[in-house]
């Protein structure tokens, strides 16, 4: 089986700092919660599965920290590419389900 994973890309700084996501993940945990629907997304803090020479990134980030929400759920990233607005979106597959120590 392929999974298709998605993905929204920011430096560290700025997802921990600048934007309250925190906030919503746990709006979205909730939602999930309510809904008795399994997790699908994760956050994640230097994301080294992802292959950067393929993003025009328009900030230089110096230190190379770079966190990501990766998610099964293509709108979820999508939304969250309109909620927050300074991220990057991409998608990979894999033929294991995602584990954040990768």
């Amino acid at each position: 089986m392929v999974y298709n994973y998605y993905f929204a890309l920011a430096s560290q700084n700025f997802l921990l700092n600048e934007e309250p996501l925190e906030e919503v993940l746990r709006e979205r945990t909730e939602y999930y919660q309510n809904r008795n629907k399994n997790i699908d997304f994760w956050f994640v803090l230097n994301p080294n599965f992802i292959d950067f020479s393929k993003f025009d990134m328009n900030y230089s980030n110096i230190d190379n920290s770079y966190a990501a929400i990766i998610s099964l759920d293509k709108n979820f990233i999508q939304w969250l590419k309109l909620r927050i607005g300074f991220v990057v979106i991409g998608e990979f597959t894999s033929t294991s389900i995602f584990l954040s120590n990768l």
